[in-house]
């Protein structure tokens, strides 16, 4: 039997030993924190490479609907397709680290990006052409929402 000192130091021997040998040390972080910390280093890595889609997305908007005189809707699906691919290319390398099946991935990805434009979709056509609010507005608007969205998805399905 153990005695109270080698079971406090986390190790076993004899019979409190479990069968396969040694048992995790106790180091006093709760299991799973290595997850935890993994898990929130991924979502600041998303939010970042999220917040360059959102720029390069809103800016190629702004330049599509404001100077180029495109319909808003024409618009936010350029913009929208625009900010997808990059983050897809972002997200593959830095957040996620997966760079197999990468056809298959980014139509994930896509998929998701299209909720995302069907939303926004969604969003104008209630708020601008519906109430009369201004379509940039709406548009920066809607974007912590899809983003958020967004993530979720991606996160469950495209880089599973």
């Amino acid at each position: 039997m153990a005695t109270e000192d080698t079971v406090r130091a986390g190790t076993r021997t004899g019979a409190d030993a479990p069968a396969g040998g040694d048992t995790p040390r106790d180091t006093g972080i709760p299991q799973g924190t290595g997850t935890r910390t993994r898990d929130l280093r991924q979502l600041i890595t998303y939010a970042l490479v999220g917040g360059s889609g959102v720029l390069l997305d809103l800016g190629a908007f702004l330049l599509l609907y404001n100077v180029v005189g495109l319909h808003e809707q024409v618009a936010n699906v350029l913009s929208t397709s625009l900010g997808i691919t990059n983050n897809f290319v972002l997200n593959a390398l830095f957040t996620f680290g997966k760079r197999d099946r990468l056809l298959l991935r980014y139509l994930r990805f896509y998929a998701v990006g299209l909720t995302g434009i069907a939303l926004t979709f969604v969003l104008l056509a209630v708020f601008s052409r519906g109430l009369g609010i201004d379509p940039n507005l709406v548009k920066a608007g809607s974007l912590p929402l899809v983003l958020v969205f967004q993530f979720a998805l991606n996160r469950k399905w495209s880089f599973a």
